[in-house]
């Protein structure tokens, strides 16, 4: 395993170096960041497909990414792959002192809480200043809002149980439907933000990551649309000229099969 690594970075160099490859040469830490996105989406598909081969290709192209950044800063005498692995395994073993030390912790909870205060401690001032500071605004929404949730969770701003989560999320339906009957679509989009908010928080508190199970209503849907769209072609019709209810038929057909 060590040789296949030393490889890849070799063959990084090599193509980063003079005489090397035009395209690779050109790239910068901004150019080649939406690689970076990408690549760890196709890892995310894969995993979805449950498709070993495909998980080892897309984490290939995810390495590469991290390999080349490090080449990148290596020429600019910042830092090297070396001190990316130093760096990581450092901090692995600083914030697993349950494992590594002396620290007791008798549950996945524990070591969440742990982790986050070790975290904390790490960081400067300005960093953190506040309890939900350092989430990245990049990150998808529905991902930030979970994590924003449970930072706050941690230091006790969270209902015990499930049932004013839920009221929760009738409310803010009740407020997002008042603000569609008085034409008021300013507020409406505020609403259905504070929905979103309301129903990521509904899954947090049953251990399901909203992302996820967004992602996976997002793909049925595309599998049954499809479906319809396949059902239309073998009829000789075109489903732009089909009507709601033609397409219905073949819709709940599609959830049958």
């Amino acid at each position: 395993m060590t040789s296949q690594l030393k490889r890849l970075i070799e063959i990084v160099a090599k193509l980063r170096a003079p005489g090397g490859c035009p395209w690779d040469r050109e790239q910068t830490h901004k150019s080649i960041l939406n690689c970076l996105l990408d690549e760890t989406y196709e890892f995310f598909e894969a995993v979805d497909e449950d498709d070993s081969a495909k998980m080892r290709e897309e984490l290939g192209d995810v390495l590469l990414q991290v390999v080349l950044h490090s080449q990148i800063a290596d020429e600019a005498k910042k830092f090297n792959i070396d001190d990316v692995a130093k760096d990581i395994g450092d901090k692995l073993i600083r914030r697993h002192p349950h494992v590594f030390g002396d620290v007791k912790a008798g549950s996945s909870d524990e070591v969440v809480r742990n982790w986050e205060q070790i975290k904390k401690s790490e960081y400067s001032e300005e960093r953190r200043k506040y309890v939900v500071d350092d989430i990245p605004d990049a990150l998808p929404a529905l991902f930030r809002a979970e994590k924003m949730q449970k930072r706050a969770a941690q230091v006790g701003f969270d209902w015990k149980d499930i049932k004013p989560v839920l009221d929760k999320v009738e409310e803010e339906f009740g407020e997002f439907r008042e603000a569609l009957q008085n034409g008021d679509s300013v507020n409406a989009e505020e609403e259905i933000g504070d929905l979103l908010f309301a129903l990521v928080n509904v899954a947090r508190h049953q251990k399901i990551s909203a992302e996820n199970a967004l992602r996976a209503a997002a793909n049925k849907f595309a599998k049954r649309f499809r479906f319809v769209e396949d059902k239309f072609k073998e009829a000789g019709k075109e489903i732009r000229e089909a009507s709601l209810e033609e397409m219905d038929v073949y819709w709940n057909e599609s959830k049958r099969t």
